[in-house]
């Protein structure tokens, strides 16, 4: 476990001390069972879990409870990534509370700013973590530490600093302001390698076209959690969302084994 020497050398001594009292909390929950340590999945499992759900519903809670009951409402539609933005309301404890209440979860954050969020969301359980812009620093300790992060870009020049800095996948956003699923086609070409998930302006209704596209997954936030059933509590109305998405990302999987050509 790293010790204060390391984190002077990575940091500076401004933010020393802090990462190494967390590193200790960290060691602790390993030496002490009654203290629970989540797991962080490798960069190249989570990525392979990505490929295969393909959709991450991204959770903006005005409460704790608010927070639990959307995402158990999506869980309950089939979906298994869930990010929670680190401007909702005590978004520490609700990651906590949803790596122990969903277990068969991936449980992230998202809307990470600075280094003190990024080691906070790992120390309460987020097994990957998203930024809404291209941060070296924030992107080169997540690598450091062994947790998938990924970077928020809009332009060929971001998406490739943050891929070329360690990023794990690169957010395109916001997606639907630079024409939605043809940016993602016209980027393919020369930036193949890079996996994309764009976000913004994605809905039930064109997710796929993403896909097709190009993307190995897309971010759902308004459009899966439409603000007048999240007031009302309507949660059955946000589980048969999730579960209209899941069935149609199905259904254009089918489509493409169909396709594909017979030995």
């Amino acid at each position: 476990m790293p010790g204060r020497k390391y984190w002077e050398e990575v940091y500076g001594n401004s933010q020393s001390k802090w990462f190494c009292q967390a590193s200790t909390v960290r060691l602790s929950s390993i030496l002490n069972p009654a203290i629970p340590s989540p797991a962080i999945p490798s960069p190249e499992s989570w990525l392979s879990v990505v490929r295969s759900q393909q959709a991450i519903a991204v959770i903006r809670a005005s409460s704790l409870e608010q927070g639990i009951q959307m995402a158990h409402a999506v869980a309950a539609g089939g979906m298994k990534l869930i990010e929670i933005s680190w401007n909702s309301d005590r978004p520490a404890d609700l990651i906590g509370q949803l790596c122990n209440q969903l277990p068969h979860c991936w449980i992230g954050a998202g809307t990470l700013l600075t280094q003190l969020d990024l080691q906070a969301a790992i120390d309460a359980g987020a097994q990957f973590l998203f930024t809404p812009h291209v941060n070296l620093d924030l992107v080169q300790t997540a690598v450091r530490l062994e947790c998938p992060i990924i970077a928020g870009a809009l332009t060929p020049s971001e998406i490739v600093s943050a891929w070329q800095a360690g990023a794990t996948c690169v957010k395109v956003f916001p997606i639907q302001a630079v024409g939605g699923a043809d940016y993602i086609r016209h980027l393919r070409s020369p930036l193949e390698q890079i996996p994309l998930i764009p976000t913004g302006g994605v809905t039930l209704d064109n997710a796929t076209d993403f896909l097709q596209a190009g993307a190995i997954a897309v971010g759902l936030a308004g459009h899966l959690f439409p603000k007048m059933a999240v007031a009302a509590g309507n949660w059955m109305e946000i589980t048969h969302k999730a579960a209209d998405l899941i069935q149609r990302l199905q259904l254009m999987k089918d489509r493409v084994i169909q396709d594909q050509p017979s030995c």
